[in-house]
């Protein structure tokens, strides 16, 4: 069974003049994030906009990526959506194009009790027979994944991880202590040290678009190397690019990211609107000081 273990990056969308689709740039992120060394690539995540596409789209940006990735690394498929007859054909879908595993969340909007929430996950697993990596996000969803719910689709054994990105701490520790089967994901980029700390083995993180070494050097030291003094320096150097996303305009800042590191992506879709100028200079000389700080660190500790 596929296991989740180190960075996998919800990649962004790339978007032509005209608002289509560029595959060429697409494939020249993805690129990227293989040569980085990035342990998994997520299609259809909320960094990728999925929300705002179609679903042709969607599968299309599901096999380009299949195309491009090859077996190189691994291919994560999200599956949201508000019906469960939409999921399903996602999901579908990605097994059509042999994705390692998929992404199940709660459907946005329909408001649903934990066991109609796990009901709608347990229906797309039986379409997909994939691997399965829950995605618990509340501020998007309207629910939170909660215990009745984890003990219903914990009965799947293709259910092999969730990304919490509950951002409540008890969620933490209710998966750790009681549904270990689990695999923890960190979903919330502030609390990356805490996840490890509860024996997290992975991190989706969307600042890994542009960044991806040094989140993967957090990884490798509180995961790999279990060097926890070495992680908190790393944790410390990454917070204010932590803190800036927490504001607001998230996918914004993302593509903005990107452009940084050479990466012509496109806007994010409407109704999103651009970062100001202020906005980009505090993203650029965050950026920056968080690439020069995790260097020194990473030197360091390398005895270099």
């Amino acid at each position: 069974m596929f296991k989740f273990e180190g960075i996998y990056t919800p990649a962004v969308t790339t978007y032509a003049a005209d608002g289509s689709i560029d595959k060429k740039r697409f494939a020249e992120v993805l690129e990227s994030l293989i040569e980085a060394g990035v342990h998994g690539i997520i299609i259809g995540g909320s960094t990728g906009e999925y929300y705002s596409q179609s679903a042709e789209e969607r599968r299309f940006l599901a096999q380009a990526a299949r195309d491009i990735i090859g077996q190189r690394t691994a291919l994560i498929i999200g599956t949201g959506a508000t019906r469960t007859e939409d999921a399903v054909e996602y999901a579908q879908h990605a097994r059509e194009i042999k994705a390692d595993a998929i992404l199940v969340t709660s459907p946005p909007y329909a408001l649903p009790d934990s066991l109609e929430n796990a009901h709608h996950a347990l229906t797309v697993d039986k379409a997909a027979g994939l691997p399965i990596m829950l995605y618990n996000y509340p501020g998007r969803m309207g629910v939170s994944m909660d215990q009745l719910y984890f003990s219903q689709v914990s009965q799947s054994s293709n259910v092999v991880a969730i990304k919490e990105s509950s951002g409540d701490v008890n969620n933490l520790h209710l998966l750790a202590n009681h549904f270990p089967d689990i695999a923890l994901s960190c979903g919330w980029d502030d609390m990356a040290l805490e996840f490890f700390a509860w024996g997290a083995r992975s991190w989706v993180c969307a600042g890994s678009n542009f960044i991806p070494h040094e989140h993967i050097a957090l990884y490798e030291a509180c995961v790999k190397q279990k060097d926890f003094d070495k992680g908190r320096k790393i944790m410390s150097a990454l917070m204010p690019l932590m803190n800036f996303l927490d504001q607001g305009k998230f996918v914004q800042s993302i593509k903005y990211g990107c452009e940084l590191a050479g990466f012509n992506v496109g806007p994010a879709r409407s109704p999103l609107l651009p970062l100001d100028e202020e906005q980009q200079q505090q993203l650029r000389d965050i950026i920056a000081t968080v690439k020069r700080d995790v260097a020194a660190i990473t030197r360091v500790a390398e005895g270099l």
